[in-house]
Parts: structure tokens; sequence; C-alpha cells
């Protein structure tokens, strides 16, 4: 039987003395400063933001973005109306209306225009969110 001519490649890039497993990195530094950068930032931030980036990203799947026409995806555009609707109905209640408003608005004419894009419009209240919001009519 011969011996092997080099290093075992298992265990090659392991450091001598060590497991063959790599060590992840240490983020409990990285994680601590996020959570206390959380820590300053009101709810109602937070919720908008949220809201926000949904409002966003639905706008893009829906088309309506430059370019849209490119990233067009109802379905996708479908789920980010819903998680929105549920966002802006359970959240309007803890934030005040002065920040509801506009999101309800938003809400309402992305509705909307998923109800427009749409080849075969959903039946009032089955478009996407209107189990949260009601049916939404033009």
């Amino acid at each position: 039987m011969s011996e092997p001519t080099g290093p075992d490649p298992s265990t090659a890039d392991a450091p001598t003395g060590s497991s063959a497993e790599p060590t992840p990195p240490d983020t409990s530094a990285d994680t601590g400063d996020a959570a206390r950068d959380l820590a300053d930032v009101p709810a109602v931030e937070v919720i908008t933001t949220v809201a926000v980036h949904l409002m966003s990203a639905s706008a893009v799947k829906l088309g309506l973005a430059e370019d849209g026409e490119r990233h067009r995806d109802l379905d996708e555009a479908r789920k980010l109306i819903t998680a929105l609707a549920g966002l802006v109905t359970a959240g309007a209640g803890e934030i005040s209306s002065f920040h509801a408003a506009p999101l309800r608005d938003g809400l309402k004419s992305l509705q909307l225009a998923f109800r427009e894009a749409s080849l075969v419009p959903d039946a009032p209240g089955q478009g996407p969110g209107e189990k949260y919001t009601g049916p939404v009519l033009g």
C-alpha cells in the first residue's frame, strides 16, 4: 500500500490544531449596534418606512416605474399590496391619522392600479388586500 503524496484536501484550509469547520465571524457587536440604533427610532417611523418600501416595491411590480413593463409581475404585486394592506390596517390605530391617511391613500391607489392592470379583474372584495380594507372601487 502506498502512502499519500500530499496533504489531505479535506483539511488543507484548516489551521493546524483546529477543526475543519470554519468559525463564523463575531457579529454580536454589529447586532448590538443595530438594536441600539433601532431603540432610538419611534414606532411610527418604522411603520411608515416599511409601508413606503412596500408601496415602492408594489409600484415597480405593477409596471409603474421607469422601464416598468420589464419588471411587471402582477402575482408579486398582489403579495406586496396584501402585505401593505395588512400593515396599514393593523398599524393605523397605532399611529396618528396624520401618518395613516397618506398610507391609506397610497394603498388605495395601488389597489386601483392593480385592478386596471389585470386582464381579468378580481371581483369586488377579492383584489389584493381587500380582505383587510374591504372592496376598493374606482
